[in-house]
Formats: structure tokens, sequence, C-alpha cells
């Protein structure tokens, strides 16, 4: 049986929101395991699917280049978002973004590639931006869509300057027609996933250990209705068709338009844009996502310090 500490009640805390005496008993009865414990909760409707521990965080800049039918977006992350204002940091992160294009968009590829206004790597430029600019800095992540014919749209959220920014977003469209008005569609449903962060293009590409997760959740919030087993299984069904319909973009409500899905926008859209549309491809990226910031309390280190 595993030992449950504090620490492990405190994170559990931070991470659902849920009461001290509700994290101990749900880490005591699944052994510690705080993936399975904060599934507990929601469970007992304790706590919430999207509840977050407040902590994530880390600063920098995402940005975004194009060229023809391709597009990337890297994320650079400094330590402070004073360095993210700073001119140099901002003129880095365009030319990695613009190098990136050159690569097949994976962070090993885009850190190995030559910075040309260097004549390094990009990752020895940004460990030569370290020692000027004076702050640990790193390329965290990138990607690149691309199309044979169509255009990927892109979308910068919180803007920092042109194609750098808190969150950004690529997605790719797969069209024959005109790609003036490719690109306005494009753009609005790059606007829609930023703002609804689907976890996939359509229901069936939904990452299937997720989709079980919540199954397995939705099961046990039935059983704790005391129905019975077939009316539980339609209860079920019933949560995962919703639960699709939220997660998956074209089946999501258009936030340009809310009276229609997004796969009925794309629809409409065909009409101005004279030919069929496919969406094949779509990142998005928000700063820090993911990136745990180490906080202090400041005022038990001026304590620690006062004791000498």
């Amino acid at each position: 049986m595993t030992e449950i500490t504090a620490a492990m009640v405190k994170e559990l805390r931070e991470k659902s929101g849920a009461g001290m005496m509700d994290c101990k008993k749900a880490l005591a009865e699944n052994n510690g395991d705080m993936e399975a414990a904060i599934d507990w909760l929601r469970a007992k409707g304790i706590a919430k699917a999207d509840k977050k521990s407040g902590r994530t965080a880390a600063e920098g800049l995402i940005g975004i280049s194009t060229a023809g039918t391709k597009a990337v977006v890297v994320e650079v992350n400094s330590e402070t978002d004073f360095v993210a204002r700073n001119d140099a940091f901002q003129d880095l992160v365009r030319g990695v973004a613009q190098v990136a294009l050159s690569t097949d968009g994976s962070v090993e590829a885009v850190g190995a590639a030559t910075y040309p206004a260097s004549g390094k790597s990009v990752t020895d430029t940004i460990k030569d931006a370290i020692a000027t600019i004076g702050e640990n800095m790193s390329l965290r992540r990138s990607a690149l869509l691309s199309v044979e014919d169509g255009v990927v749209a892109t979308y910068i959220h919180n803007a920092a300057a042109d194609n750098l920014g808190k969150l950004g977003v690529l997605v790719a469209l797969k069209s024959t027609g005109n790609k003036d008005a490719l690109n306005a569609i494009g753009r609005q449903i790059a606007m829609h996933v930023a703002a609804t962060a689907p976890l996939a293009i359509r229901a069936e590409e939904v990452d299937a250990a997720v989709a079980e997760r919540e199954k397995n959740v939705f099961i046990e919030q039935a059983r704790e209705s005391g129905k019975p087993d077939a009316i539980i299984e339609k209860m079920v069904e019933g949560r995962m068709r919703k639960f699709f319909e939220e997660v998956a973009l074209l089946s999501q409500a258009f936030v340009i338009n809310p009276d229609l899905t997004v796969g009925a926008a794309v629809k409409e859209a065909e009409k101005e844009v004279g030919a069929p549309i496919e969406v094949t491809g779509m990142v998005r990226l928000l700063l820090g996502e993911g990136v745990e910031k180490e906080e202090s309390d400041f005022a038990a280190e001026v304590a620690a310090a006062a004791k000498g």
C-alpha cells in the first residue's frame, strides 16, 4: 500500500480543486495514483475535468512563418515576460520560425538547422543569445503543416508583434478553389481552434486512450445513479456522443456562427471557394502549456534569510 503523503494531497488539491479529505480519500482508494485519483474525484462529482493546478506556466513567444503552401509554428521559452518583449528575443524567434520552414518541423531538425545570421545551428545560436540577453532560453516545440494544393491558414492570439504571440494556430485546407477565399475561412477556423482547443479534427481521430478514460469516468458516474446496467449503457453512449461532439473540430459549434458546426461552415464556404474543401491538419501551441514554473514563497525566503 502506497503511503499517502501531505505533498501528494496538496498536489491533488491544486490539480482538482477538491477538499483535503476528499483528496486524501481519492489517493487512498487509488493506491496513490494521481491520475486515477483525479478520475475518481470526477466520477464522484467532486472535481471538474478541466480543472488545472494553476501553476502551469512559462514565458517566451510563439512564432509563425509561412511560405507558399506550408507554414510552421515554434515555441521559444524564456524565464520572464520582460525578455519576451525584448526586440533581440523577438528577432530570434522570428528567425527560428523562418529556419524551421526549411525542415520537417520537428524540434530536433529545427535545432540542428543552420541559423543564417550566425552561421551556427539554431541550438547554438540560442545558447549564444542566453549569454547576450542573460536569461535561460530554449526551443521547446515546433510543428509544420503543408498541402499540395490549398492553404495553411494561421492565427496568432495575444500578438506581441507580427506573427509573434502567446498562442499560435495552423490549419491546413486542401482545395483547388480560390486561395483568397480559402484563406479567409481557414483563418476563421484557426481562430475557432484557438478558442476551443479541439482534440482532433474528426471524432474517429480522437486518441483512443483519452476516449477510454472519459468513458470509464462516465461509467462510474452513471453507476452512482443506481440504475440498471442496460440504462447505464444507454447513458454512457449518450455522454460519449456528446463528448466527441465537444472535442472534435468538425462537430463543434462554430464560434463565428454558433448556428453551424465547423463542418457545416466548411461546406458553406465551398460555394465561395468554388471547390470542395478538406481540413487535413491543425496545430495549436499555447505558450508554456504543460510546463510548471517553479514558484517560491517570498515571505518564507525573507524569514529564512532573517534567521541567518
